[in-house]
């Protein structure tokens, strides 16, 4: 029942709060954008719509384009929980852009975040 909660909230709320949070400690929309944009597929367009509508946070990912493919690389706790040992899938999505935004909030290098070489 609690993940459901989770996933009815729009997107159009919680995006504002993944930006603040990066903001506030020195980084940018526009790095918060290309995470996302990484993990999910949308392109900058699609983002930049799906930010201006209704569309839960549950079908923000389950109409993802593409998920990435080294997504399964993003390892580490969230509220106590590490992501890789969540079983239910779509909590698990949201907890690997949770798990981003929290590397990026602490200064960690775009190349690293993005799990490149």
């Amino acid at each position: 029942m609690k993940n459901e909660k989770v996933y009815q909230m729009k997107f159009s709320k919680i995006y504002p709060l993944l930006v603040s949070k990066a903001v506030k400690k020195g980084r940018t929309q526009s790095e918060v954008d290309e995470v996302i944009i990484w993990l999910t597929g949308y392109s900058e367009r699609k983002l930049e719509e799906l930010v201006e509508c209704d569309i839960t946070y549950a079908e923000f990912f389950n109409q993802a384009p593409q998920l990435n493919a080294n997504r399964h690389l993003i390892k580490g706790s969230i509220c106590g929980v590490k992501v890789e040992e969540i079983e239910e899938s779509l909590m698990r999505e949201i907890r690997y852009l949770d798990k981003l935004i929290d590397e990026l909030s602490k200064g960690k290098k775009m190349a690293s975040i993005l799990r490149q070489s």
